[in-house]
């Protein structure tokens, strides 16, 4: 039987994707946490190679699938090496001491009843001026996910919290590539956009802040101001501790909000935290290089946190590993991850086995609220399959652009539903480029924070309960009404 122009069916579209999430459960039972060190990159390509040969079961051969790989992988390039950079900064911003000052600071100020709280806002302020949850998470994330341990605080309760006003900032920002996509994607202005966005963002971000207040003010126990003061001891006689560290931060966020893109400016934000520590930290050049030249010594650990494991010596061996960072070399198997999962994403897409689903999911459609709900279903998809947030935002408008006017909704409709699932769920996939990205910066698994990231799973639903309400749900008038207006 020639099966070689033979359409591709849904049931076999399903198998591969079928057994990656069966592959991946499996190592999380058997490997636990350590299932990014190798096992979940092994069955992503498993299910690649699954994909591929079904591909070549209709008529695609080795050439189509290894051109298709390499598109997927070029997309998530600027993510991967965005990613090394950031292990790079948080190398020098930790040696620099711009990270325990702002530990530090954060435990001087900072109530516990209020901080999951008032971490979702410092997030959420800093990711509307820089517009980019990914920077944000990497330098004041790190910064209080530091302070929420200090604080006997579960740090998937805190990263969840960090993620969550991240995420929302880069949502509203006019900064954010995402936004810019989105509104480019369904052709509408960006500033309509954004209001539009409010709708459903809004009370989003308020139901997150209240959740996170109430874990905060129900926390169990007592937290001991001994041992805040304990680790604010030990950051005193390790670094020196000065607000003037805090014109790192500052000048990275300067950078950023003059529209430089983030790999300069996270480059940036590198060269200055090692100048920092050459300034400020000239003790623990010395601890770390052990050279008695102080030129050789300066040369030897901005280099080693840059590309390396750092641990700062420290008599308080309860926070050594707070003061730990991997460098470049840290970021590898997050890299590792996000390349398998292009490649899976490659052969899905060559094989035309997204295209097969998401053309499924269309069949459905039958209202405003069903048209919603199934492009929700498809950014969501897109992020667990495609495993980038770009993807997921521009295949699913192009796919159901159409499907939105001939509803008659007006086009932020559709952009506003692109934010609301495609942006703020690729965090919660563990192989997605988000997913990999912030987990490689906390030092939280995925499947750890993603159950706290409540402005992350809300949104969606919220999207989706506006549209089958009917609330604030723009139409454009009819074209063969406005035709006979003409």
């Amino acid at each position: 039987m020639n099966t070689k122009n033979k359409t591709i069916s849904l049931w076999e579209s399903l198998i591969p994707i079928i057994l990656l999430i069966i592959l991946l459960s499996v190592n999380a039972i058997v490997f636990g946490d350590g299932a990014i060190e190798g096992a979940n990159q092994f069955s992503l390509l498993i299910a690649a190679a699954i994909g591929g040969l079904i591909a070549l079961r209709h008529g695609k051969n080795w050439d189509d699938l290894q051109k298709g790989i390499v598109e997927s992988i070029s997309t998530a390039m600027p993510s991967m090496l965005i990613l090394l950079l950031i292990g790079s900064l948080a190398g020098t911003w930790m040696i620099s001491g711009v990270v325990p000052a702002m530990i530090y600071y954060g435990l001087e100020f900072l109530n516990p009843k209020l901080f999951l709280m008032l971490s979702v806002v410092i997030c959420a302020i800093v990711s509307v001026v820089t517009g980019s949850s990914w920077s944000t998470i990497a330098t004041i994330g790190v910064a209080l996910l530091g302070v929420g341990n200090a604080m006997e605080y579960n740090n998937a309760i805190v990263a969840g919290a960090i993620i969550s006003g991240a995420y929302f900032g880069d949502k509203i920002s006019p900064l954010s590539d995402t936004t810019n996509l989105a509104s480019a994607m369904a052709e509408v202005d960006l500033f309509v956009h954004i209001r539009y966005m409010m709708y459903t963002t809004i009370p989003s971000i308020l139901i997150t802040l209240l959740i996170f207040l109430a874990i905060g003010f129900n926390k169990q126990g007592e937290i001991n101001p001994e041992s805040i003061r304990e680790v604010q001891l030990a950051i005193k006689e390790t670094f020196t501790i000065t607000p003037w560290l805090f014109l790192v931060p500052i000048l990275l966020f300067v950078i950023i909000s003059k529209k430089v893109p983030a790999l300069p400016a996270i480059f940036a934000g590198t060269l200055i935290g090692g100048v920092f520590a050459i300034i400020f930290q000239p003790q623990i050049i010395q601890q770390i290089s052990g050279s008695s030249s102080y030129i050789q010594a300066c040369y030897h650990t901005v280099m080693q946190s840059i590309f390396t494991d750092v641990s700062i010596p420290v008599q308080n061996k309860n926070i050594q590993d707070l003061l730990s960072t991997g460098g470049m070399a840290g970021m590898l198997n997050t890299i590792w991850l996000i390349l398998t999962a292009m490649v899976f994403s490659g052969v899905l897409e060559t094989a035309g086995i997204l295209h097969k689903i998401t053309e499924t999911m269309l069949k459905a459609v039958s209202s405003t609220g069903s048209l919603v709900t199934t492009t929700v279903a498809s950014c969501g998809f897109l992020n667990l399959t495609a495993s980038d947030q770009y993807i997921s935002i521009v295949v699913t408008g192009r796919m159901f652009s159409e499907s939105y006017k001939d509803q008659h909704l007006k086009t932020e409709v559709l952009s506003r539903t692109l934010e609301d699932a495609g942006t703020v769920t690729s965090v919660l996939v563990p192989w997605n480029t988000c997913g990999a990205a912030q987990a490689g910066a906390l030092g939280v698994a995925t499947v750890a924070f993603a159950p706290f990231c409540f402005f992350n799973i809300i949104s969606p639903i919220m999207t989706i309960a506006v549209a089958y309400l009917n609330i604030k749900i723009r139409k454009t008038t009819d074209p063969a009404v406005e035709s006979a207006q003409i």
